[in-house]
């Protein structure tokens, strides 16, 4: 039993909320197409095994770990209105 605004089930739709975010954040960050020989950032040439592995690669292993470290997630669904919020 849900108390306000909230309905019965408000934190299910959160929670499903989150889940389908994460989803399509990861699905964003899956490439394809050719992979490219060359780093986009620095230019070293990417490993063959690497391109064969990912493909659509773009990034040596040191530039993607440099990409993947700057990006940050937030562990919270910033979409509810104030009185969706769970407390």
């Amino acid at each position: 039993m849900a108390s306000g605004w909230a309905h019965d089930d408000a934190v299910q739709q959160q929670i499903d909320s989150t889940i389908d975010d994460a989803v399509t954040r990861a699905r964003r960050a899956i490439t394809s197409g050719p992979s490219a020989e060359y780093c986009e950032s620095c230019g070293e040439a990417i490993p063959e095994a690497r391109r064969l592995a990912l493909p659509g690669v773009q990034y040596c292993v040191q530039c993607q770990q440099q990409r993947d470290s700057r990006q940050t997630s937030s562990l919270y669904n910033r979409r509810g209105s104030k009185d969706s919020q769970l407390r």
